[in-house]
């Protein structure tokens, strides 16, 4: 299948009619007269679900679809958020997509999702390992502020994340400044925000969202951890993202930066810590006093000097 390329419409009736068998065997016969074509082209189509990566077991009985619960089409997810998913099984970039769609006139809080993307990246426009398992996907948010708050909203979202993966999974997910997620010290998520302007106003924010879930990324890779690894099992991603999507919405709803920044720190591992933060062309040392009203970091140097940080990629000491 093409890069940036949704599946046919007869491959997705076919996933939709395994998913709605409840983890029950379908007979080649049902499905192809259910989707109105030849067994032959049946057949070949779930060999094309196979090669994208869905799990499908092929049974005496029929064909059965295993591990439905990660299954992230639009037709899996509740009723109030199915005109809002877009599922592609594989992208150069779910941001780069985003882009492409906000101008297509979709809902406030859409979401591209890819089950693997080829050229992902993260903050300073590093690379991202985006390999099948990991949840990836790019925010649509047509949000009603001025550029400047602009950074409420992946401060929104890292604090709500590190509060549905910590609720769900017992865990002490914690949010490392501006907007990684830390388990163990180690990380499990990356976010990246870029806007749109127009006139005065936020035009479109995409929130590129990365999370270790079910894959296995690289050990140098930023110190990386997935949940998977971290719990000794596989979990649910739509799971996660239902949870996820309802929460932020109803937190950036109405914007309150001063309440964002509240639960921001009291999901955040790093103020109170020794940090170094680099920039394009600048390394900060010192340790993180706080956040302040803007987002900004405050860090107070070796030198003695208290500096406000307003980007960079931060690490804790």
């Amino acid at each position: 299948m093409k890069v940036n390329q949704v599946l046919p419409d007869k491959r997705q009736m076919i996933l939709k009619i395994l998913y709605q068998s409840d983890g029950e065997p379908v007979s080649g016969v049902k499905i192809s007269q259910a989707a109105g074509i030849s067994r032959v082209a049946v057949w070949k189509h779930i060999k094309a679900l196979k090669q994208a990566g869905v799990n499908i077991e092929a049974l005496p009985t029929g064909y059965k679809l295993q591990d439905a619960d990660n299954l992230l089409y639009p037709f899996c997810f509740p009723t109030h958020l199915r005109d809002r998913i877009f599922h592609f099984p594989e992208l150069d970039s779910t941001m780069d997509q985003a882009r492409k769609m906000a101008r297509q006139g979709v809902p406030h809080v859409s979401c591209v999702i890819a089950e693997v993307q080829t050229a992902s990246r993260g903050r300073l426009n590093r690379p991202w390992d985006s390999d099948r398992g990991g949840l990836w996907f790019t925010l649509i948010l047509k949000p009603d502020l001025p550029p400047p708050l602009a950074w409420t909203m992946n401060f929104a979202a890292s604090a709500c994340m590190s509060e549905v993966l910590s609720d769900l999974f017992d865990l002490d997910v914690r949010v490392k400044w501006p907007n990684d997620l830390l388990l163990k010290g180690r990380k499990l998520s990356g976010m990246l925000a870029e806007i749109e302007t127009r006139a005065d106003m936020v035009n479109f924010l995409f929130l590129g969202i990365g999370l270790n879930v079910n894959n296995a990324p690289e050990s140098d890779q930023y110190q990386a951890i997935s949940l998977k690894t971290a719990l000794g099992r596989s979990v649910s991603k739509k799971q996660i993202l239902v949870r996820f999507l309802d929460l932020l919405e109803s937190r950036i709803t109405a914007v309150d930066p001063a309440r964002i920044i509240r639960r921001w720190k009291d999901r955040t591992a790093t103020i109170g810590t020794q940090v170094r933060v680099q920039t394009h062309d600048q390394i900060y040392e010192g340790k993180a006093l706080d956040v302040d009203d803007t987002g900004a970091l405050i860090v107070k140097g070796q030198d003695g000097i208290t500096r406000k940080i307003i980007y960079g990629d931060c690490f804790h000491a």
